[in-house]
C-alpha cells in the first residue's frame, strides 16, 4: 500500500471525498468500513473472478490530470495475476494511437474496472502501471494461445488496492458466445426430444 494511505481506501475516499461524505450524511458508515480495509492484495475470489473476465476498462490520466478510458478485451483470463500485487496483459498492436502509454510516460496513476454483466457484479482496482516493451519472452508468456491479435508489449499493474460494487442499477447482458452455447444446448435437448417422441409414435403405429 502506498506509504502516504493511512487506509487503503483512501486511494479514493480523498479529503475532498470525506468531506462530501460528511456533508450529505455517509462519513460515518465509510469511516467503519475503512477500517474493516478495502483489499491490496488477490486473494481466491478475484483470482476467480479475473480468471472468468474477457473485457475490462483501463483507466490512466496525464500528467495534468486529464482522464482517459480504453476498453481492452481477449480470452478469459487474458488478465493475468502474476502475484499478489501483481496483474499483467498483453497489449495487442491496435489504432496506434498510444494515449495510454502516454499517459503512463508521465503519470503512473491507473485503474481497472472489470464488469460481469451476466452476474451483476463489478470489481474496482486502483494501482500503478507500467508499460514493458523490451521483454518478449514476457509478452509471449502472457498472449493466450490461440488468439489472432498481434502483441505489441505488456502492462504492468501493480495493486494499491481494490473493492467490489453493489449490483444495483447494473443491466444484465450476455455474452453472445455463452448464449449461443446455452442455444445450442437447448436447441440439441429438443432435437433428442422430438426423435423419443418420434420413436414412440412409431411403436404405436406398429402396435
Amino acid at each position: 500500500m502506498d506509504s502516504a494511505l493511512t487506509y487503503p481506501s483512501d486511494v479514493a475516499f480523498t479529503p475532498a471525498v470525506k468531506s462530501i461524505q460528511t456533508r450529505k450524511g455517509s462519513r460515518e458508515a465509510y469511516a467503519h468500513a475503512e477500517q474493516r480495509g478495502w483489499r491490496t492484495e488477490v486473494d481466491e475470489n478475484l483470482a476467480a473472478f479475473l480468471a472468468d473476465a474477457n473485457s475490462f476498462y483501463f483507466a490512466t490520466a496525464a500528467a495534468d490530470g486529464q482522464p482517459y478510458i480504453q476498453h481492452r478485451g481477449g480470452p478469459k483470463g487474458f488478465l493475468r495475476v502474476l502475484d499478489k500485487q501483481t496483474l499483467a496483459f498483453t497489449d495487442y498492436a491496435g489504432n496506434r494511437q498510444y494515449i495510454t502509454q502516454g499517459n503512463l510516460s508521465e503519470n503512473p496513476r491507473a485503474y481497472i474496472f472489470v464488469m460481469d454483466y451476466a452476474h451483476r457484479r463489478r470489481v474496482k482496482i486502483w494501482g500503478e502501471a507500467r508499460v514493458v516493451e523490451d521483454d518478449p519472452a514476457l509478452v509471449q508468456s502472457l498472449m493466450p494461445k490461440g488468439y489472432k491479435a498481434r502483441p505489441e508489449q505488456v502492462i504492468l499493474f501493480k495493486i494499491t488496492a481494490w473493492d467490489t460494487n453493489c449490483p444495483q442499477h447494473i443491466p444484465q447482458k450476455f455474452d453472445a458466445a455463452d448464449v449461443a452455447a446455452a442455444l445450442a444446448q437447448r436447441d440439441a435437448r429438443i432435437a433428442e426430444l422430438e426423435a423419443e417422441v418420434a420413436a414412440l409414435k412409431g411403436e404405436k403405429v406398429t402396435n
